[in-house]
């Protein structure tokens, strides 16, 4: 265990204190919310001599903040942002018991995106105890809820960012990129389509009208027609946009002509899309085939896409400390649009693949983790 880097302890530490989504459990679940981790993150930002505070975001649940202030007068101001929830199922009992061999630290959130968090706090930590410090610039760490689902501590964090008129140069937005740096994600649009028939008896169909077939119609143009369209619409960092039929459900029993059928779609956008243009698209669609479709928002706020300037000087000193020379994109929603959408501009940057997210043995090199809190480091010790 002593053998073990001080990031690698911290992350395992992490893991091993549970932080699911609440909205992947049942009410009154012991390893449901943030608390425990936030917990975490507060004492060790407080031992590192971090200046420690909480935003409110939901009843129970809060972001936590730990400032690095600067040698001089705060004239700038650049964010580190992972979130602190995880997802739950699969096999989350297990991986709530992080395990660390050849090379690899396993457990739920290990990779998305407690990774993020051990790395950033560890650099946090380095710059506050020894050596140089940002002359001007606070550095503000924040540990933010609710990612997973609707995004409510980074929305909370805009807005209160807005209200107070609290400027903010860069937000590097912590989820696994390979410590890429990601200047362009896909937004995301959720519609649930329903078409209505009239109910009959199974033996006599004929006197009915069947909303599964009708349905059926409905995802053969979406499936088809409307993916091809899409396909011809195209970003230099995201490729194409996309559509997925997730569920659909429909009729009750064989011996009923179904009245009702219902598919939930997720509409993967292209930065200049929005949920307007998304259903007027949909409707002409349907509406030039003569399908008779109702269509309903899914989201109760906007998820849209985000593309941030490569050029912006805050993202150059990123991409100098990470050693990069050029930008990519990510076909995944994140935190890093809604602080775009407060006037935050946002970057994605983080240890570990987002293929071992969400997965059933999620797990990060500890060698990419120890790499992201090196280059975190370096690019604070050289801000202004």
């Amino acid at each position: 265990m002593a053998s073990h880097s001080r990031v690698v302890r911290l992350l395992r530490d992490l893991v091993a204190c549970p932080s699911v989504n609440p909205a992947f459990l049942a009410p009154g679940d012991p390893r449901a919310g943030e608390a425990g981790v936030a917990g975490l993150v507060s004492g060790f930002a407080s031992g590192a001599g971090l200046d420690v505070s909480h935003e409110a975001v939901l009843p129970g649940r809060a972001n936590v903040l730990a400032r690095l202030d600067p040698a001089g007068a705060v004239r700038h101001r650049v964010l580190l942002a992972p979130h602190l929830d995880t997802v739950g199922e699969p096999s989350l009992d297990r991986l709530l018991r992080p395990g660390v061999s050849s090379g690899r630290l396993t457990g739920r959130g290990a990779c998305d995106t407690k990774g993020c968090v051990a790395a950033f706090l560890e650099a946090l930590r380095r710059v506050a105890e020894s050596g140089p410090r940002p002359a001007a610039t606070e550095v503000l760490f924040v540990g933010m809820v609710d990612e997973e689902n609707g995004q409510a501590g980074s929305r909370r964090h805009a807005a209160v960012a807005r209200r107070e008129g609290r400027r903010t140069d860069l937000a590097i937005v912590g989820e696994p990129t390979r410590l890429e740096v990601v200047t362009a994600h896909k937004g995301d649009v959720w519609l649930q389509l329903r078409t209505t028939g009239r109910a009959a008896h199974g033996a006599t169909p004929h006197l009915g009208s069947n909303a599964v077939l009708a349905m059926a119609r409905v995802v053969e143009a979406l499936e088809t027609e409307y993916r091809d369209m899409l396909r011809s619409r195209t970003h230099p960092l995201l490729g194409h946009a996309t559509v997925n039929v997730g569920s659909i459900r429909g009729g009750t029993q064989p011996n009923i002509v179904p009245d009702s059928c219902v598919i939930s779609v997720d509409r993967r956008t292209l930065p200049g899309e929005d949920e307007d243009v998304v259903r007027r698209e949909v409707g002409a669609l349907m509406g030039g085939r003569g399908l008779d479709v109702a269509l309903d928002p899914l989201r109760t706020a906007p998820c849209p896409a985000l593309e941030t300037d490569p050029a912006n000087p805050w993202v150059r000193r990123l991409m100098r400390a990470a050693r990069r020379r050029r930008t990519t994109g990510v076909h995944y929603f994140c935190d890093a649009a809604p602080l775009a959408a407060g006037g935050i501009p946002s970057v994605v940057f983080g240890p570990g693949d987002i293929a071992q997210a969400h997965t059933r043995d999620e797990w990060i090199s500890t060698a990419s983790l120890e790499r992201g809190a090196d280059v975190v480091e370096r690019f604070l010790r050289a801000l202004p």
